[in-house]
């Protein structure tokens, strides 16, 4: 008879363990960044806190690089619930989800501070609902640094510095307007070809933040950086609506608490990462000026602001509660 109860009871042992191993989610998560960058580290520390924190419910794994495909790739994916979570900027978001638009107007942000205390309150929210209305979760915030102008001739103190400069931008038209707005002429052209093009003249200047100035080396041939910060646009943690919603509620403020702590984790590594890189280009001899008052640059931008509203029109409030807190 013991032998009977304890085959039985090793049995049921078996089955739970069975059922446990059964029961767990195996999440995969997209990052388009390498090993060691700050967003895949707090991506890693993300990982590790649901799978621990749940206690195996979840075992969440982030692939990095980009090895399961490009930005678009992994937004679809995740929409669709073959990804479980990534972290996603909001400027390639703007075909899907319309409100992230936006985020890239030039000038929106006065700082990261400001982007920070926007994106963590209730605007924040309302581009979070924004997502969640195309299956995507939005539980936290990063950084991507703030965007200025690097050149080889001077430094740009106000719009008019940047007169008949041939500048790269990324492929957007809000981009390219704002620039052709300043007098500059705008040239979107492939990143890897920015540095041959300063080289050689084919373009005066760019644009980009100050580890990607540094990691780029673009510092080796523009040697003024002006700190406009005309772009700040924010990346999230989002999850995949199917994977969230399978989670018990228990589970859904694990994972929000953990998404919540990468991102104040990968805040603090930018911006020890881009103080470095600031250290580093200014030993190499860039004069780096900084702009206090951009309400000349904001004034350039208003042909900008009104033909986007006037295509948008249902965005204008958006656009204006994010203004007053400036």
């Amino acid at each position: 008879m013991k032998d009977i109860l304890r085959t039985t009871a090793l049995a049921g042992a078996v089955l739970l363990a069975q059922a446990a191993i059964v029961s767990a989610q195996d999440w995969r998560g997209w990052n388009i960044h390498p090993e060691g960058y700050p967003n895949s580290v707090a991506l890693d520390q993300f990982a590790e806190e649901v799978t621990e924190n749940t206690e195996g419910r979840i075992n969440a794994t982030v692939y990095h690089g980009g090895v399961l495909g490009d930005q678009p790739d992994a937004i679809e994916q995740t929409r669709n619930g073959a990804l479980d979570f990534a972290n996603f900027n909001m400027g390639p978001m703007g075909p899907i989800v319309p409100a992230t638009n936006v985020l890239s107007l030039p000038f929106l942000f006065t700082d990261l501070d400001n982007m920070h205390e926007v994106m963590d309150g209730e605007i924040g929210q309302r581009f979070a609902d924004a997502l969640a209305e195309n299956g995507l979760i939005a539980l936290s915030w990063f950084d991507s640094g703030a965007r200025s102008f690097y050149n080889t001739d001077r430094p740009i103190e106000t719009p008019d510095d940047l007169a008949g400069m041939k500048l790269r931008v990324m492929n957007n038209d809000l981009y390219v307007q704002m620039v052709d707005k300043m007098g500059g002429n705008a040239t979107p052209m492939a990143y890897g070809e920015v540095y041959q093009s300063l080289k050689t003249g084919v373009i005066d200047g760019a644009e980009n933040n100050y580890p990607s100035f540094d990691s780029s080396n673009h510092f080796e041939v523009a040697k003024f950086y002006s700190a406009t910060e005309h772009l700040i646009i924010p990346e999230c943690i989002c999850i995949s609506q199917a994977s969230w919603e399978a989670l018990s509620p228990e589970d859904q403020e694990i994972v929000r608490e953990a998404a919540v702590r990468a991102a104040e984790t990968q805040r603090q590594l930018w911006a020890e990462g881009s103080a470095e890189s600031r250290k580093k280009v200014e030993e190499a001899g860039i004069q780096i000026n900084e702009i206090a008052d951009k309400s000349a640059f904001q004034a350039a931008m208003e042909p900008v602001y009104a033909g986007f509203i006037e295509e948008n029109p249902d965005l204008e409030s958006l656009i204006r509660d994010i203004q007053e807190t400036n």
